[in-house]
């Protein structure tokens, strides 16, 4: 059974893996995230997710798949929102998408060692904002301190009350890794979660 490695130290993602029951260990990768001139924002995703798995790719064969994934969000399909990194970037961040639509894109690549193979995909989620306040936006901010999130918000939280809808085929995507699709392509590379014993956490 291949060993499974997360190239992520995000707690949110890591907290989406275990929900796979999956044992698994997680590497930070060196990667440079600058976009590419004229790159969309769905090609940058993948470009990311794929680099990050890369990265951490063992020079010689081995029994190990590896996760990669990144997420990059555009405001009415042009302005790129990062993690805001404090209060005042976040309040600028949720002002700007009060009322419209943010769509994130979130890549996702396996890199199979025992091969030198990979697959890259991307999902996307539309996040339709509410009509936000600025005491809506001070009050959420303070409760959830969102800053290390791309947007500003936690969807899996309080965050989901700044939204009237998302459209997407997985919710996980929004919070940076798209569990459907990962599942699916862990199944494909003969992992899969389903027919595992529970991990030992």
């Amino acid at each position: 059974m291949p060993e499974l490695l997360l190239a992520s130290r995000s707690p949110y993602r890591r907290q989406l893996l275990e929900r796979l029951n999956l044992t698994f260990t997680c590497t930070a990768p060196e990667v440079d995230e600058t976009p590419a001139p004229g790159e969309t924002p769905e090609a940058l995703a993948r470009r990311l997710a794929h680099m990050k798995a890369r990265a951490l790719a063992p020079t010689e064969a081995h029994d190990l798949l590896i996760i990669g994934s990144d997420q990059v969000a555009t405001l009415d399909g042009e302005q790129c929102l990062g993690k805001p990194g404090d209060h005042q970037r976040a309040v600028e961040q949720l002002r700007a998408a009060s009322g419209k639509v943010v769509t994130f894109y979130t890549g996702l690549c396996i890199y199979d060692a025992r091969t030198g193979t990979d697959e890259t995909r991307c999902e996307s989620v539309r996040a339709h904002f509410r009509p936000l306040t600025d005491t809506q936006i001070e009050q959420y901010l303070r409760q959830e301190t969102p800053y290390d999130c791309a947007g500003a918000f936690k969807v899996e939280g309080l965050g989901i009350c700044l939204f009237e809808r998302l459209e997407g085929d997985d919710p996980n995507a929004l919070i940076g890794l798209p569990l459907i699709q990962l599942t699916e392509m862990l199944q494909k590379a003969g992992l899969d979660p389903l027919l595992m014993p529970t991990a030992s956490r």
